[in-house]
């Protein structure tokens, strides 16, 4: 009888049905959880209806497995056949993505599916992954570094060409693996990346730009200068994320095309300390939207739309100002300098960021460093404070 196992030495899944007498059982890796046994009972059920039928093709659901050759309807081809040998590229991503779709996340989801669609499987689908040679995968990357980029630029960027490099190379890492060949992709070296000059507002530019927005969103640009939060993560804010007695601001989800998600990595969910300016920006916001479920919401009350806001207020803002025409992220490159301006410890300032370590801040910002001093928000929220209502106060400029 056929049925979903687990391993006793690993604890890893595998099928266990037979065949034309024979019995086959084909390991997966996937861990014994019940979504995973309820996923794997479905296509069990798939393939015991296609064994009665007839029509069951082994090397569609096991593509990999050494088996496949045994029931292969192509047995008698001439002797080296490729058909015979490893699976076409197609049919063995199918696997490795089926094998690891459940551990990432939806915008790895969404962004891997686009890199297979649009490049990987048009260049490679057809092909046994056996016959994938290092000349083929190197011309492979020369003819996609001539692809239209987005946003209006003329070619895919080194960082886009790197991720989909890379994404090709973790498929053709476990190809190799299981059937005994050289990974081609292994010794190819990534494009070297240009360094990006952040470019920060200034604080008096900060305070032009809240002196003249809308005053319905002076309190949503208030957050993105002064906490260094991700759109996603000021988008997904909501009011039970904000410990006023801790003064204490919550990541723990994003918003995106109006989905709510998970945060882009652990390491930011995390607690960003309220300024002054912030709380009372919070304050304010929460005299208008504090029925409502998210901080800042549309009028039918759901979160804001990224497009919407960058479109419509940001950049003609920006225009209107005759100011520097900048994405909306560099608001957290400014929260970051300014945070580094006022002499914070540069610890303090990678956690109110969401960084792990140090590493980014110093990378990133490291002409922005002045000292090492402080560690607790409060130089911050006095430089802030005192700049934005006319000037440091005169403890501050001694």
């Amino acid at each position: 009888m056929s049925s979903i196992r687990a391993r006793a030495d690993t604890g890893l899944l595998f099928f266990d049905f037979r065949l034309k007498g024979k019995r086959c059982r084909e390991q997966t890796m996937l861990p014994d959880t019940k979504r995973n046994r309820k996923r794997l009972e479905k296509i069990l059920d798939q393939i015991d209806a296609e064994i009665t039928l007839g029509d069951f093709e082994y090397r569609k659901y096991f593509p990999n497995s050494s088996r496949a050759t045994q029931f292969d309807s192509s047995v008698g081809l001439p002797e080296g056949d490729s058909s015979r040998g490893s699976p076409l590229f197609k049919d063995f991503a199918d696997t490795w993505w089926r094998e690891n779709e459940l551990r990432w996340r939806r915008n790895t989801i969404l962004g891997n599916r686009a890199v297979l669609n649009r490049h990987l499987l048009p260049a490679f689908g057809d092909r046994p992954v056996g016959e994938i040679t290092k000349a083929d995968v190197l011309t492979f990357r020369a003819e996609v570094a001539q692809c239209a980029g987005r946003s209006g630029n003329a070619t895919l960027s080194p960082k886009t060409i790197n991720n989909l490099m890379g994404i090709l190379n973790m498929i053709m890492t476990e190809a190799a693996d299981r059937f005994e060949f050289q990974n081609p992709v292994r010794n190819i070296k990534r494009l070297r990346l240009r360094r990006k000059d952040i470019q920060p507002f200034s604080l008096d530019e900060v305070r032009l730009i809240l002196d003249t927005v809308r005053s319905d969103y002076k309190q949503y640009y208030t957050l993105r200068f002064f906490t260094g939060m991700r759109t996603g993560e000021l988008h997904g804010l909501k009011w039970s994320r904000v410990d006023w007695d801790a003064r204490q601001i919550l990541v723990r989800e994003t918003v995106d095309k109006g989905v709510v998600d998970y945060t882009k990595t652990d390491g930011s969910q995390r607690e960003i300390a309220m300024s002054s300016v912030v709380y009372d920006a919070l304050r304010a916001q929460h005299e208008v939207t504090g029925e409502s479920e998210y901080v800042f919401v549309t009028r039918d009350g759901t979160p804001l739309d990224t497009t919407n806001v960058t479109q419509r207020i940001w950049y003609p803002l920006l225009r209107y100002l005759e100011l520097a025409p900048r994405r909306p992220y560099h608001c957290r490159h400014t929260a970051a300098t300014l945070w580094l301006a006022a002499g914070e410890n540069p610890e303090w300032i990678a956690r109110q960021m969401g960084h792990t370590t140090t590493e980014m801040l110093f990378r990133v910002y490291s002409r922005y460093v002045p000292n090492l001093t402080r560690r607790d928000g409060s130089a911050f929220d006095r430089f802030v404070s005192g700049a934005l209502n006319g000037g440091l106060d005169s403890g501050e400029q001694s």
